[in-house]
């Protein structure tokens, strides 16, 4: 081997600024590489619920913070035998009480991320969950589908109810009680 490295890079900065969610693409980059490629992601903010998706995809990440502020994560193929997050996951998706969709609580807080852009409203869901007790239900209003939430939720055994609206997507997030 020549000691150079296959790598796609990707940059999503310009549709992060425009307030455009650039996560099909970076799935679609991801999943199109061939054996032994890497991906080089550009981003506007440290990309942290992504590490989980793509690690499920059998990709570990090196990260490095630009001189500009942006980020840059190179994603690589794991080498055999690493452990990925999978298995955490499942264990998240097993503590997680199943509950019929009567038997949700009404929302004990209401969130209205629209007009903010990322990660910033993706932060404060995180936030305001952290203040809720087990069972309760947070209430988001967002502008479009947070893709990069729903690792975080899932890792946090939270319940998710999606409804789309005319201008965005209503949330309705449980906190999972934290019982086995």
């Amino acid at each position: 081997m020549d000691g150079t490295e296959d790598v796609v890079h990707l940059d999503v900065r310009e549709d992060l600024r425009q307030g455009r969610e650039p996560m099909s693409k970076i799935l679609s980059a991801a999943k199109s590489l061939k054996p032994g490629q890497s991906l080089c992601l550009r981003a506007t903010f440290e990309p942290i619920p992504l590490f989980t998706v793509l690690s499920s995809m059998g990709l570990d990440h090196e990260v490095r913070r630009l001189d500009e502020g942006d980020w840059q994560v190179m994603f690589r193929p794991r080498a055999s035998g690493s452990p990925g997050n999978a298995a955490g996951r499942r264990r998240a998706e097993d503590a997680m009480p199943q509950l019929e969709a009567d038997a949700w609580p009404d929302a004990s807080r209401s969130l209205d991320n629209r007009g903010l852009t990322p990660p910033e409203p993706m932060m404060r869901v995180l936030e305001a969950l952290e203040g809720l007790g087990p069972g309760a239900v947070l209430e988001v209003y967002n502008d479009r589908e947070p893709a990069f939430l729903y690792p975080e939720l899932e890792d946090r055994g939270v319940s998710v109810r999606t409804e789309r609206l005319l201008r965005g997507v209503r949330l309705l997030l449980r906190k999972g009680t934290g019982a086995p």
